[in-house]
């Protein structure tokens, strides 16, 4: 059976206090509210710095049975690096301490900034580094350097699929080629709404969709409407499905991989505003 999850990116905004956090809650226990109005959360902390064994382990411990992270994945490597010799800025981050989110561990996002343009086999290449389940995610962590030592986390409860989302900012990567090259490796083509600043596709590549809607008319701070919300409720329905909105706007022209069912990742990321929660929850209902 398929899952549809709806939530937000991000958890810690000092605009939400009083606004959809309730008055005098104290901060420490906003993960533990907003995982309760909310099935999904992702961790955007893990795109600026790697983060502690221990603060994965109490953001598990603070949310409820079948809630599920998605993490970002660090800017070092996309925006820093820019995929040029990753092998260890890769292992340090599975070594941090992403096995402590266990079942609650949801996709890998892997942003790339607007200036990344798209290069085939250095794409390639870092499909083949990254990791399909926990016990490659595990092998590459033991390669972690040695400042990783005291601060990792190298054990797995369980073997479990590794999945991956990929979102681009530039158009060259509107490509049949990079298409394929998803499907192969079963990476997630991300679903970005921006306002029509950077590309928006809506090719399946994966047993998996996931769409980030940072606000279709001012970025990061519009909300949306009544009417926006059921047209993405309607395309959500689609997809978990098996299928794709009759008007899908796709890059390739074959059909999409026969997946089914399919689950569904959708995060909100129109906080500027406090419209992130409110929306996700008004998406939820409609689904």
């Amino acid at each position: 059976m398929s899952r549809t999850l709806i939530g937000i990116s991000g958890w810690r905004y000092p605009p939400w206090r009083g606004v959809f956090y309730p008055p005098g809650l104290p901060q420490h226990r906003e993960l533990e509210y907003a995982s309760r109005a909310l099935p999904t959360i992702e961790i955007n902390g893990t795109f600026y710095s790697l983060q502690r064994p221990e603060s994965f382990k109490r953001w598990y411990d603070e949310t409820p049975s079948g809630f599920v992270f998605s993490v970002k994945g660090p800017r070092y490597i996309t925006h820093i690096r820019r995929l040029r010799d990753i092998h260890a800025p890769l292992a340090n981050f599975f070594a941090s301490g992403l096995f402590n989110l266990r079942e609650k561990l949801g996709p890998i996002l892997w942003q790339f900034p607007p200036s990344f343009r798209y290069d085939f086999e250095r794409m390639k290449q870092f499909f083949e580094l990254l990791p399909r389940d926990t016990q490659e995610a595990l092998s590459l962590a033991r390669r972690r350097e040695q400042r990783m030592v005291g601060r990792a986390r190298l054990a797995i409860d369980a073997l479990r699929p590794t999945r991956h989302a990929i979102e681009v900012r530039n158009d060259s990567f509107l490509e049949e080629s990079f298409i394929q090259l998803l499907r192969e490796y079963n990476m997630a083509w991300v679903i970005a709404d921006t306002a029509g600043k950077w590309p928006y596709r809506e090719d399946v590549t994966a047993d998996f969709l996931y769409l980030r809607l940072h606000g279709d008319k001012e970025l990061y701070a519009s909300g949306y409407t009544d009417e926006a919300l059921s047209r993405w409720a309607s395309r959500i329905r689609a997809w978990r499905e098996g299928s794709q909105p009759e008007d899908a706007h796709l890059i390739s022209a074959g059909p999409p991989p026969q997946y089914r069912p399919r689950d569904v990742f959708c995060y909100f990321d129109n906080d500027i505003k406090v419209k992130a929660p409110f929306d996700a929850q008004r998406l939820i209902a409609k689904l």
